[in-house]
């Protein structure tokens, strides 16, 4: 039985809670922090059993291993924003405390991502004797152990990787991000990249696209190719892999207002004088949106993420898909959250079930992929995101 501090009270962090709140034999005191505790005891009404709260900068690393040192958990669940991944693991070197997040740490002032910082501290977390688990969502986190099970139980050798990421749900709204705006924005808008042949390729924003056949009923929808983290890793720690590449779906509605405010400028992220005040339009857009905790009880459909990968087994080519279904509305039912900010929590409670009960351990920082992929995979069916796998005649594009 451990104690658990959740930083951030968002979609995410909701979903957290709640199951962190329903494996009470692992989880057995919850503590939900964010920089507004109203948040937090909002979310911790919903819940049955008793959550604490506490308001918390994670940006202030000397506040955040106050709460730590006061709280005394076994884990930091770091489910706030990109931008406060270091100074959460600051206060966890500080505390000898494990970590866990959801996606890597980005600089506020630039569209990049890259796992090069947190890297940086794995001889840090060694020498201190602790664990820092990054990238515990769906796309990073369980497309990270779908490739690992892809490698331990249907292939040989993985030479290509194409990991797919549909939303064919549908909210009503004129124009809405499912999590995070700035997030959101900020990573659709960035330059695609892809890994081929040993080094990384560039395109323009959501210049390549193609059709992708969904299953199990959701059909054919276009996928455009972006850059997503986990590629990072993954080519890294899998380097038989000769091309990696990650695609999601976007309505054109979408497409057309991301467009216009691209043009106005209004998708920006350095300042801008207004009325004698900085203000970054990105942030300002962020405001005006629907939030997204919001699009729960409005949210009707289902999403579909998946990894293909072809390669051989015994001098054999093969194809597989392995990818799981969820539907927004069971996901509201459950949670009070539609399916994105669900499919990113319940990994999230899933990586600190590994590390809590022992099955992934290590002192270091650590990619989901670098663990025994079967007892995460079997965690998945037993806690909402089952999966299912497609064997097919290999076949190339």
């Amino acid at each position: 039985m451990a104690k658990v501090i959740i930083v951030g009270a968002g979609g995410v962090g909701q979903v957290v809670a709640h199951k962190c709140a329903q494996v009470p034999e692992v989880f057995s005191e919850i503590v939900l922090a964010s920089r507004t505790e109203e948040k937090c005891r909002r979310i911790a009404a919903q819940i049955a059993r008793p959550i604490a709260t506490a308001a918390i900068d994670a940006n202030d690393v000397a506040a955040m291993a106050a709460l730590i040192r006061r709280e005394r958990p076994d884990l930091v669940i770091n489910v706030a924003l990109p931008y406060q991944d270091l100074p959460i693991m600051d206060a966890c070197l500080e505390t000898g405390v494990d970590y866990l997040d959801t996606a890597n740490y980005e600089p506020p002032d630039e569209a990049k991502f890259e796992y090069s910082w947190q890297w940086a501290y794995h001889e840090r977390f060694a020498t201190r004797g602790i664990m820092g688990l990054l990238g515990s969502g769906f796309d990073p986190g369980v497309t990270n152990v779908f490739t690992a099970w892809l490698h331990k139980h249907e292939f040989d050798v993985i030479d290509e990787l194409d990991i797919i990421d549909c939303n064919a749900g549908e909210h009503g709204q004129p124009f809405a991000t499912n999590f995070n705006p700035e997030i959101n924005i900020r990573e659709v808008t960035a330059r695609g990249r892809f890994w081929e042949h040993g080094a990384w390729q560039e395109t323009d924003p959501l210049a390549v696209a193609r059709t992708f056949d969904f299953p199990e009923g959701i059909g054919p929808k276009k996928i455009y190719l972006m850059y997503h983290e986990e590629l990072e890793s993954l080519v890294k720690h899998f380097p038989s892999v000769k091309r990696a590449r990650f695609w999601m779906t976007f309505s054109d509605n979408y497409l057309n207002h991301l467009r216009v405010l691209q043009n106005v400028g209004m998708t920006r992220i350095d300042p801008v004088l207004y009325n004698g005040q900085e203000i970054v339009p990105l942030q300002f857009l962020k405001a005006v949106l629907p939030d997204p905790s919001s699009l729960g009880p409005l949210t009707k459909g289902r999403t579909c993420i998946g990894c293909l990968a072809r390669g051989t087994k015994d001098g054999r080519p093969k194809t597989v898909f392995v990818y799981n279904i969820c539907d927004h509305e069971a996901c509201y039912r459950e949670v009070q959250s539609q399916a994105i900010s669900y499919t990113t929590g319940v990994p999230a409670m899933i990586g600190a079930k590994m590390m809590l009960t022992g099955q992934w351990r290590g002192a270091g920082v650590f990619n989901m992929e670098q663990f025994d992929p079967d007892p995460f995979m079997e965690a998945l069916n037993l806690h909402g995101l089952p999966w299912q796998v497609m064997r097919r005649d290999d076949h190339r594009d």
